[in-house]
């Protein structure tokens, strides 16, 4: 074997290309806010129009780079709709209108703690649909990223959740339930799909069923025209480096990992979104956040440890 097939095929070399790939898809995400604020600003949109404004412009754009590029990666088996339309109907759509709500009744910070959630879910899901170990490493870790997350988002969010009074909480409450639900089926319809099919191949279908999903809702939403030509830029960005750059890294990196350590190294998007507001916005880490974004940090390093040292399984 040569040089160059052995590293192709070196599962060490191909973990490590996965782990980096995540990793790049976090970094990105974590960018989204911002434009999405910027968005906002910019003219009244509802989270409903804008969940399917985002899902349908993505859906253009790769549908028609790949017709023109790659029109052979467009074939797909008919067995594989439903992972399609739950991946795209749930972890796309539904999970797009879900965060921005949760945005707008919980406040950021505390809709951050509610989906920190997400990789529990993934890790028992996963243990359950495709009987993938559910390690005490993989245990530490999500305790390690949850207390993180926690941290870097303020100590006092458990204080402003339950300040919430009436009705709204109740609503808040159920969102907030809701949010890390959706967030997870990305990782779990995404996983039978993942080394079957192109990244994009994916991604296209799978926006495409998110639009179709919010489609006959925008009939009784309000649609923000007309739109400033500075937000017709955000929103190309929101596109671009916070769509489909990190959704077609993660599908990359969710072909060749577990879909429970997938899940887990997403959560690094929390530094890497405090790191973005201290540099662009000038928001200072306070000393208890410094803490949680170094157990993120951990956690996310406690996944890549030797499987040398990963005993017995939990469950």
């Amino acid at each position: 074997m040569s040089a160059p097939e052995e590293r192709a095929t070196n599962p060490a070399r191909l973990s490590a290309a996965s782990v980096l790939a995540v990793l790049v898809a976090t970094a990105c995400w974590a960018t989204s806010g911002i434009f999405v604020n910027f968005i906002m600003a910019g003219g009244q949109v509802s989270a409903l129009a804008l969940a399917f404004w985002r899902d349908l412009a993505t859906f253009a754009v790769l549908f028609s780079g790949l017709s023109v590029l790659r029109p052979g990666w467009l074939c797909i088996s008919r067995r594989d709709l439903k992972w399609l339309a739950g991946l795209g109907s749930i972890g796309l759509g539904t999970f797009h209108v879900l965060w921005n709500l949760n945005v707008m009744l919980n406040g950021v910070a505390v809709a951050t703690v509610q989906q920190a959630a997400m990789p529990a879910i993934v890790a028992v899901a996963a243990w359950r649909l495709w009987r993938e170990p559910l390690t005490r490493r993989k245990g530490l870790a999500i305790i390690l990223t949850f207390a993180g997350t926690v941290l870097v988002s303020g100590l006092d969010v458990l204080g402003s959740a339950f300040g919430v009074r009436g009705s709204a909480f109740g609503l808040g409450l159920l969102v907030g339930l809701a949010t890390p639900v959706a967030y997870a089926a990305y990782s779990l319809f995404g996983k039978p799909l993942a080394g079957r099919y192109r990244p994009l191949t994916i991604l296209t279908y799978a926006f495409g069923c998110g639009a179709l999903t919010l489609l006959p809702f925008q009939v009784f939403t309000p649609q923000p025209w007309p739109v400033p030509g500075r937000t017709w830029l955000w929103f190309a960005v929101l596109i671009g480096l916070a769509t489909i750059v990190p959704f077609s890294a993660y599908t990359f990196g969710l072909g060749r990992l577990p879909a429970s350590v997938a899940g887990i190294l997403a959560m690094a998007e929390i530094p890497f979104a405090s790191f973005y507001a201290h540099v662009l916005l000038g928001q200072r880490l306070t000393a208890p956040q410094m803490a949680g974004a170094a157990l993120v940090v951990s956690g996310v390093l406690l996944l890549s440890w030797p499987r040398t040292f990963e005993r017995s399984n939990v469950a």
